[in-house]
């Protein structure tokens, strides 16, 4: 993860384009907060950035995405910040599952991931907020305190390319390319991002562009639906 995110504290805005000031949230107590992240050193700095502030504390990290579950539905913190790629699994599939365990639980979304399309993924799944790592410290914690308080938070030169790209959801198959729709029946058959990126010779965070532009592109977020459609669609014939 870039340092900037932990030693540039200058840069801060709303999904609507405005600054929003951290100092301004009124919080009795400190917010409660997971941390979901496949590298230690990425999570003690998170852990440092947040708790050197008394308006947070760190309840637990957890570097799996199924540990983030089983994590999360113990300790129900008010934000989880997540990471979307953890060791070699995308945990987009796990938003819906996450809000539905834990509906006090919003998330915020920390990732090295620019592309529209997985902002789009993650917030239809019921993320709320949308941080790139190379962003400031304090646009994480803006984030993490708007999402305390039911806000929605989107780094602002995504959200102006997610305007820029309306998103395709007619569901129509011949809408993914044939690299696409090979990704779809791999998902479908249950493997991995990392063993699809084995099978087809590519890098897992092209498989993982892939996954985004299909969910995108047929409206549907997770890989029970992904294999419904895949399904109806004739690809597991």
């Amino acid at each position: 993860m870039s340092s900037s995110i932990i030693e540039e504290p200058d840069r801060r805005a709303t999904d609507t384009g405005e600054p929003v000031n951290p100092a301004d949230a009124s919080v009795s107590d400190p917010i409660t907060v997971v941390l979901a992240d496949d590298h230690k050193v990425v999570r003690s700095g998170l852990r440092v950035l947040l708790e050197s502030d008394g308006r947070f504390t760190v309840l637990a990290e957890v570097g799996d995405v199924a540990g983030v579950v089983e994590k999360v539905r113990a300790c129900r913190p008010q934000v989880l910040v997540l990471d979307l790629n953890m060791g070699g699994d995308s945990s987009l599939d796990s938003i819906p599952q996450l809000r539905a365990d834990s509906p006090e639980t919003q998330i915020v979304v920390l990732t090295m991931q620019e592309d529209p399309a997985f902002a789009r993924a993650a917030l239809r799944g019921g993320a709320v907020g949308y941080v790139l790592k190379d962003a400031a410290g304090d646009e994480l914690m803006s984030a993490v305190l708007l999402a305390a308080s039911g806000q929605t938070y989107l780094n602002p030169q995504l959200g102006a390319r997610l305007a820029a790209q309306p998103a395709q959801q007619d569901g129509r198959l011949d809408n993914l390319s044939p690299r696409e729709t090979e990704v779809l029946k791999l998902i479908a058959l249950g493997h991995t991002n990392t063993e699809i990126a084995a099978s087809l010779f590519l890098s897992v965070r092209t498989v993982e562009s892939h996954r985004a532009h299909i969910q995108q592109k047929i409206g549907l977020t997770t890989r029970a639906e992904l294999v419904g459609y895949a399904r109806e669609h004739g690809l597991l014939d």
